[in-house]
């Protein structure tokens, strides 16, 4: 059983098995172990994760759905090229949604909770930990920070749309790193927990359009940085 395969197993009890099989199957298109018109077979991917047709059958709709493979005739789920502009768009779809989820939810969290994820994020800046334990420490702090605010945002219907989309951000997200602790450079870290900082600060002053703000700040440089680790895994995809 594969890494992947194995993260889908651990999560069935807890009801996620569509949304685990999507994860898992978005991160092997990104690092190239499914190759763009590569073909998914319900049947082969059933056998390797250990489940029925139907959770199978969900999350190739819902991949489809995001743009990650396409559903034809007669072939069946085909994998998309991921290119830099794919990139673009995801993110500017993310933008629209959590900058107004950010607007929202100033005055709504916690002060107690955005001065944990301070200090959580202090930590990631000045820690002595080696790479391999600050990218899954950074890792979980951003995923915890985002649907935070999302959570806070007292819509529960942007809620939903921003979770739908996140398997796509945080695979990005992912490979990204997984580039940076491969060239012994974790700069993005640094960077990403400033953004992460300047958001957490305006939040603490409920300041919402600087809080807005920052997000599309940091959103932005995700753009850039996701963007250009995509063209350097596919460089025929531009």
């Amino acid at each position: 059983m594969t890494t992947s395969s194995a993260v889908v197993a651990a999560t069935f009890d807890h009801g996620r098995r569509r949304q685990s099989i999507a994860q898992a199957v978005i991160e092997e298109i990104f690092h190239g172990r499914l190759r763009a018109g590569q073909r998914l077979i319900t049947q082969n991917l059933a056998d390797r994760f250990g489940v029925s047709h139907t959770p199978i059958r969900e999350a190739l709709i819902e991949l489809a759905a995001l743009g990650i493979i396409d559903l034809l005739p007669n072939r069946g789920a085909v994998v998309r090229p991921v290119t830099a502009r794919d990139v673009r768009e995801v993110c500017e779809v993310r933008r629209i949604l959590e900058c107004e989820a950010t607007r929202n939810a100033s005055g709504r969290v916690d002060a107690v909770i955005l001065k944990k994820f301070r200090t959580d994020i202090q930590r990631i800046k000045d820690s002595s930990l080696s790479d391999r334990q600050i990218i899954p420490l950074a890792r979980e702090t951003d995923s915890r920070l985002h649907d935070t605010i999302a959570q806070a945002s007292g819509n529960a219907f942007l809620a939903k749309e921003i979770a739908r989309l996140k398997a796509v951000f945080r695979a990005f997200r992912d490979v990204a790193w997984e580039q940076e602790e491969a060239r012994n450079d974790l700069g993005r870290v640094t960077v990403e927990a400033d953004e992460h900082l300047a958001v957490i600060e305006a939040l603490l002053i409920e300041d919402s359009t600087a809080a807005a703000e920052a997000m599309a700040a940091h959103i932005r440089s995700g753009e850039y940085y996701w963007g250009r680790v995509i063209d350097m895994l596919n460089p025929s995809c531009k």
